[in-house]
């Protein structure tokens, strides 16, 4: 899967999880929107550690 579209995905992802915490916050349900939102959202972050830690080890080799 390419890069822009593993990006894109997981921000369509995270939005939807947002959209469903606000959903559940009108519920009352907060303690679950609270972990469902934390854990729905840290892909994208997951996704661009991972991407920026490829980058540099490449660079690094590159520079040997």
């Amino acid at each position: 899967m390419s890069e822009s579209k593993l990006r894109t995905q997981s921000m369509d992802f995270a939005v939807s999880i947002i959209n469903l915490v606000k959903h559940l916050k009108e519920k009352r349900e907060s303690v679950i929107s609270n972990q469902i939102g934390r854990s729905g959202t840290s892909i994208g972050a997951n996704i661009r550690e991972d991407w920026f830690d490829k980058n540099k080890a490449e660079n690094e080799l590159n520079t040997k």
